[in-house]
């Protein structure tokens, strides 16, 4: 056995090679947004309506006031989180204690997210059923007047964020993008019943619209939950994704993947471990080459294996 003395220059060649071939982890999140700025803009508009229209829902008795500001206030606080999320992110990028980068801390603040808004779900239709067998009285004027506050900058927010959706990719946007309508479609919902009181007496109508904003909040995070949560426990990628991934390091003859990992690493980027078996196997590079583009793949590492028959 030999040993080779580093300062004689011979493991000179192999650091430098090394050297080349180290790179970062950042995979662009290091970046804002798309849209970012006006997602943060929407959120202050989408606080400030919250607060009055919880305020107003406690002051003027009514559950469907109430259960709107609730409904925008677990939007604000996902949202919130994200944005924070976002920030942190950006800090962080390059900062090699986190293996991948530290896209998935938005895959956490999802969770987290979800998780108030399960709480909040809980409170909203515990106190609209109280309401229910107890009915309390209502102030149907200005409960009206503030939940068409609420529907405008629900409105005004769809338009601040309706030309960014429509030419970005930024998941988190539409995301943003969506949770507006819904808040408009709970302000419609929410005017509806106070005006089924105002004008028919239904006065019932209230807690039962607490108890349906209730549940579009723990369905929205029933579903936040799953989606966020899959991403933190590296869950495998989609079935079509692996298909062509496979497809792609299988074109030649004899190539075999016979091991693949694809799991998301951030919101728009993948990682993969690869490993294959070939009679005549390429280089690990030749096999990322073969890999198409806009597969969203952030960071491939790839294990050749020279197998012959009958070896």
């Amino acid at each position: 056995m030999t040993t080779r003395n580093p300062a004689e220059g011979g493991d000179a060649p192999h650091a430098a090679c090394a050297e080349d071939l180290r790179h970062e982890h950042v995979f662009g999140q290091d970046q804002p947004r798309p849209g970012e700025r006006r997602t943060r803009v929407v959120i202050g508009l989408t606080a400030v309506t919250m607060l009055v229209e919880i305020a107003a829902g406690l002051r003027f008795g009514s559950m469907a006031l109430l259960a709107d500001g609730l409904h925008m206030a677990s939007h604000t606080a996902a949202l919130g989180i994200s944005a924070f999320a976002y920030a942190w992110v950006r800090r962080h990028a390059a900062d090699e204690r986190f293996s991948f980068g530290a896209g998935k801390m938005n895959a956490l603040a999802g969770f987290t997210g979800a998780v108030l808004l399960a709480g909040f779900a809980l409170l909203m239709a515990w106190e609209s059923a109280e309401r229910l067998l107890h009915p309390v009285h209502v102030e149907f004027g200005w409960a009206i007047a503030v939940a068409v506050v609420g529907l405008a900058v629900n409105a005004v927010s769809a338009l601040l964020l309706t030309h960014e959706e429509e030419h970005g990719h930024d998941h988190n946007l539409r995301s943003a993008y969506l949770h507006v309508l819904a808040d408009a479609v709970t302000s419609l919902l929410a005017i509806g019943a106070l005006l089924g009181g105002v004008l028919f007496g239904w006065t019932f109508l209230d807690p039962v619209m607490g108890i349906v904003g209730a549940a579009v909040i723990t369905r929205w995070s029933v579903g936040l939950l799953r989606d966020s949560g899959r991403v933190l426990l590296d869950r495998q990628a989609p079935e079509a994704l692996l298909a062509r991934i496979r497809a792609a390091i299988e074109a030649r003859t004899g190539d075999r993947a016979s091991d693949l990992h694809v799991w998301r690493i951030s919101p728009e980027g993948w990682a993969a471990i690869v490993a294959v078996v070939s009679p005549e196997p390429l280089s690990p590079d030749g096999y990322r080459a073969l890999l198409p583009a806009g597969l969203g793949l952030t960071h491939v590492s790839v294990e050749v294996h020279s197998c012959r028959h009958g070896e």
